[in-house]
């Protein structure tokens, strides 16, 4: 069954105004389970002026109230998880416990910030004379433009979102085009808890189309993207000529120092879980594994060995562990990367092939992979991966470590193995990211920061943070 689904404009459920669709595609079996309206510059139109008439009366309701819509949109999206969660699967190919654990997440977000909007502080500061009284207020910056990515549907806006609508903030989101329809559920969330009309504001179509015409309107105050790289480079490009603030999350390629004193079983066990989570394609992924060279003849072969006792299949089935990649691409891609490093002097130790769980000849399945013997010079140390492919080299010490690690231009997330503390602290560091985990791979939370370096971004999102791109710091200067 094929689901119809319309776009959120100034409270109102539509079509768009030429009745053009788009068509989701569900990456396990191929076949279409959805389609979403294509938005045309009338519809952005009436979405920006939506937007700007509902920041003026959101931005000037008190927090209290906006602090009681979020939690109230949290536990909506709390539950409706299970339903939620199944859209998320049928148009991302995520297996089911994952696809649910993220809506959970997305409603983590809400309730955080329905805290943080109480807490948007001004301050008093004593000056050069008594004659004068300074104080700094901190007010929404103005209506928002979000861009996300597919891998994560419901987490990626909800960062955006929530601490928006908590600052004062109005909306338009635009989900990736592969998976609009757990946005609007969310959306559909929203108009339930109360959300007043054109705060929230959620159009679908052509991303070239609708970015252009968002990001070159007056209305829009600040531009939040979660993204690639290349299209990253092309938003600030659309933000210079209008000089708008930008706060963005870009591609990663994580780096995993993994020192001889660490457990070797829990580090196996937690690298294998975070390496082929959504089927690797987590821009916090564990993709780079260096292993100090006394452990890595062990490390390598459970790595494998665990890697290939993973439940490869239908992601609705509850037993499944990996689900398919989003899209053809995605899979040449990775076969791409494969072929390179074998071609340059790689190990390949498992994997390397597609697959056909369920012996239908459809979907986008991947083995997944473990590659062996890498070295700088393979374009999968340098590329983000993206996918089921795990790229293993070795270390001597730990600045030999640090050197491999940060000689890469991304710098989202990192992480280090280790039962020593100085070893623990002085990696994470050194290790020139954003992020840093230490013998945890869990580091994704709404009450902490999460961003990168280098041409991983700037800007933060979550925790006290992630408020604050969504808040302007006005001073006033009073002479009694």
């Amino acid at each position: 069954m094929v689901t119809h689904w319309s776009m959120l404009i100034d409270g109102c459920w539509v079509d768009g105004a030429e009745g053009s669709r788009i068509e989701v595609v569900d990456p396990a079996t191929e076949e279409v389970v959805g389609t979403v309206p294509v938005a045309t510059r009338a519809d952005l139109d009436t979405a920006l002026s939506a937007a700007h008439q509902a920041w003026k009366q959101w931005s000037d309701t008190d927090v209290w109230a906006r602090s009681r819509i979020l939690r109230d949109l949290a536990s909506n999206i709390r539950q409706r998880a299970a339903d939620v969660g199944s859209t998320l699967t049928s148009e991302t190919g995520k297996p089911l416990a994952e696809a649910r654990a993220e809506v959970l997440t997305a409603a983590d977000q809400f309730d955080w910030y329905a805290d943080e909007a109480r807490r948007i502080y001004g301050r008093t500061v004593d000056g050069h004379s008594r004659e004068t009284r300074i104080m700094v207020l901190h007010q929404a910056v103005g209506p928002v433009a979000a861009f996300t990515t597919w891998n994560f549907p419901a987490l990626l806006p909800s960062r955006k979102v929530a601490p928006a609508i908590a600052a004062g903030c109005s909306v338009i989101v635009k989900p990736a085009e592969e998976t609009p329809m757990t946005m609007l559920a969310l959306a559909e969330c929203s108009v339930a808890a109360g959300l007043p009309p054109g705060v929230l504001n959620v159009v679908t179509g052509d991303p070239a189309t609708i970015s252009e015409h968002l990001l070159s309107s007056p209305v829009v105050r600040k531009i939040s993207l979660t993204g690639s790289l290349p299209v990253g480079q092309l938003v600030l490009r659309l933000a210079a000529e209008r000089v708008v603030p930008v706060t963005m999350e870009l591609s990663g390629h994580a780096p995993v120092l993994i020192f001889a004193d660490a457990d070797l079983e829990t580090a196996v066990e937690r690298c294998v879980a975070a390496k082929f989570r959504n089927c690797g394609q987590v821009c916090i992924s564990p993709s780079r594994f260096y292993v100090q060279e006394t452990l890595a003849h062990k490390f390598v072969s459970r790595f494998a060995e665990r890697a290939a006792a993973l439940s490869v299949g239908d992601p609705r089935r509850e037993e499944t562990e990996v689900g398919p990649l989003s899209n053809a691409r995605r899979r040449e891609a990775v076969e791409g990367l494969i072929a390179d490093a074998v071609k340059r002097g790689a190990a390949l130790v498992t994997g390397g092939n597609r697959c056909d769980p369920g012996g239908t000849g459809r979907g986008f399945f991947f083995q997944p992979t473990v590659l062996a013997d890498v070295d700088a010079s393979m374009d999968i140390m340098r590329d983000e991966p993206f996918g089921p492919v795990a790229a293993i080299s070795t270390f001597t010490d730990l600045n030999d470590a640090l050197a491999q690690a940060n000689a890469n231009s991304f710098g989202l997330a990192g992480y280090v193995f280790t039962n020593d503390v100085k070893t623990a602290f002085t990696a994470a560091e050194g290790l020139e990211v954003g992020m840093v985990g230490v013998n945890n791979f869990a580091i994704a939370t709404a009450e902490a920061p999460f961003g990168g370096v280098k041409q991983s971004g700037f800007g933060r999102e979550g925790g006290s943070e992630g408020i604050e791109p969504y808040l302007v710091a006005k001073y006033l200067n009073l002479r009694l």
